[in-house]
């Protein structure tokens, strides 16, 4: 839940931060970040793999501590910061971070429940995903300062909040950290789960 919140307030601030900060375009905002889904496409399926062989806890363990410095990474980024200096390794951090994550917290969430659960299983996990992500865009905005509309807000206080905003995420991305290696158990996956 707590990762999935970071993520959703992430995905809610950054483009607003390319384009009112940074000056970008909104189709050059979008893909700032395809590299993320580069790396989501050649490293999840393997994330998965090493979650089923290894055990869930020590991959979200690592993959929620690369959020964290993905977070704060974004964090930084400030008016006149270039694409291949700042922005390009803060978005290769933050792929490397959600392709350690994706597939195992949904092969983990899967064989949590039992077979013939896994219906069930798959909607609690997308339902938990959805309602974290609404909220952290509710609530993420006005914790970290930004409550007027943002098309009257000047550049230099949206760029506060926003870092005001990546500093929560990352919060939360290294409570989701300390939680799967305290909560989850690496034979979760040991019976051949999803």
């Amino acid at each position: 839940f707590v990762v999935y919140a970071a993520l959703g307030g992430v995905s809610f601030l950054l483009v607003q931060h390319l384009q009112i900060v940074l000056g970008y375009t909104g189709t050059q905002a979008g893909a700032a970040f395809v590299p993320v889904s580069l790396i989501m496409f050649a490293l999840s399926e393997r994330s998965g793999a090493l979650a089923q062989r290894i055990g869930p806890r020590r991959p979200l363990t690592v993959a929620s501590l690369v959020l964290t410095v993905a977070m704060v990474l974004l964090g930084m980024l400030d008016a006149g910061d270039s694409y291949v200096t700042a922005v390009l390794p803060a978005a290769v951090v933050f792929g490397l971070g959600l392709a350690g994550l994706v597939a195992p917290v949904t092969a983990t969430t899967l064989a949590a429940a039992d077979e013939r659960h896994s219906g069930v299983a798959s909607g609690v996990n997308n339902a938990v995903s959805r309602v974290a992500q609404l909220l952290a865009t509710a609530a993420l905005p006005v914790a970290a300062g930004l409550t007027t509309d943002t098309a009257d807000i000047p550049a230099d206080v949206f760029a506060a909040g926003f870092t005001s905003a990546m500093f929560i995420t990352a919060g939360l991305t290294l409570t989701g950290a300390v939680i799967a290696w305290t909560r989850i158990s690496d034979d979760v996956l040991a019976d051949g789960g999803a």
